[in-house]
């Protein structure tokens, strides 16, 4: 039984390692091509849609202001 050579692996890796390159820079080129979906929405990101800076209403509602018997 005769093993083949070391040097024929090694441009079968080679030639794989080539080819999945190509695929990679293509796959980039096509990426690139395509608009992103934040700016085809009008520059909104879905996930802090509706989202107002400044301070935030508690989330625990009326708990931590006082009572009307407290006020007088």
């Amino acid at each position: 039984m005769q093993k083949s050579r070391p040097t024929q692996h090694k441009r079968a890796r080679e030639r794989a390692r080539q080819e999945k390159q190509k695929e990679k820079a293509a796959r980039r080129l096509e990426a690139k091509s395509r608009p992103r979906t934040a700016q085809a929405d009008g520059g909104v990101d879905p996930d802090i849609a509706g989202i107002v800076p400044g301070p935030q209403p508690s989330p625990w509602g009326d708990e931590l202001e006082p009572l009307e018997d407290e006020q007088l």
